[in-house]
């Protein structure tokens, strides 16, 4: 067959534009796979989703990977990590602190980067001595800066049974949640020269160990050993979160697996509001941005900026 100029030229188009459309595709899939991979819902199991960063011998974990204890005794403490790294999401986990006399130890529960100019976002439960609550201390750290603590007494005996500990952390928010109650919200005002964690990826952290140096009154009541061990106890978490890739583009846009950054979720909602005034009225007993002498009169600028 003898093939005219024309006939010629019509098939190298057809191929390209084959080749064009295939290249279009190709990339769109792999754009589709990666946000979609970027998303993860834990399994549950803390053996699948977590591994023990110290003193594995203080570490119990249930035959289903469902449930783990943590043990603090005169010899050492104990902590475990998420396999993954996040950026953006939400984190809940349901925890029940150690019983009795507790003052001196710390439960800590927390989002790090782990970077000498660090981002954080913490859960601390300051133990107390018998008969005295225990004190929810909440902190913030922003591109490596802290002093940005609040505390609350909590509503319930938290040793008694498990409660439902939340981050939800997005690029509006972060918000602290007990039992699905905001109990602080610090808002991005990056815009108005605020640090805000949202740059550097973190990991899920959680830990038992020896503050008596600081936690209860200020160091005065130290740990009664002979009161141990002591045992923090974690059931059901749920990690639904962006894993980071290294490509920051696919945690902070919005699509359906990145719903915490969904409208909806850039404040609080007007019920939610009602039960964070609740909290701060009720509940709050420091509040760095009420804290004029701490800062010699002049607060961080968020304080003076709306929370919602």
């Amino acid at each position: 067959m003898i093939m005219r100029g024309g006939d010629y030229k019509a098939i190298i188009m057809y191929e390209c534009s084959v080749k064009t459309i295939m290249i279009f595709f190709g990339v769109f899939i792999s754009n589709f796979l990666q946000l979609s991979y970027a998303s993860l819902i834990s399994t549950g199991d803390y053996n699948k989703d977590f591994f023990i960063t110290w003193s594995p011998s203080h570490v119990n974990t249930s035959l289903d990977g469902r449930a783990r204890n943590l043990k603090l005794d005169n010899d050492s403490g104990a902590g475990f990590a998420s396999n993954e790294m996040f950026l953006f999401g939400q984190m809940d986990m349901k925890i029940k602190l150690v019983p009795g006399n507790s003052a001196g130890t710390v439960v800590a529960y927390y989002l790090t980067s782990d970077q000498p100019n660090r981002d954080e976002i913490d859960f601390e439960f300051l133990g107390n001595v018998e008969g005295q609550p225990i004190i929810l201390q909440t902190n913030i750290f922003a591109d490596g800066f802290d002093d940005r603590e609040e505390r609350i007494k909590l509503w319930f005996d938290p040793t008694k049974d498990f409660h439902t500990y939340s981050i939800l952390w997005n690029i509006y928010q972060i918000v602290f949640m007990v039992d699905w109650v905001p109990i602080r919200v610090y808002r991005n005002h990056g815009d108005k020269g605020v640090g805000y964690p949202r740059w550097q990826p973190m990991s899920l952290k959680v830990s038992l160990w020896n503050g008596e140096s600081w936690a209860t009154r200020g160091g005065k009541d130290k740990i009664d050993w002979s009161k141990g061990p002591f045992v923090a106890s974690f059931g059901d978490y749920k990690l639904d979160a962006c894993i980071w890739r290294g490509n920051a583009r696919f945690c902070r846009g919005e699509s359906s697996s990145n719903w915490w950054h969904l409208p909806k979720y850039n404040t609080l909602s007007p019920f939610q509001r009602r039960l964070f005034k609740w909290v701060r009225k009720y509940h709050l007993i420091y509040d760095y941005c009420q804290d004029n002498l701490r800062f010699h009169n002049q607060l961080p600028k968020e304080c003076s900026l709306p929370k919602y």
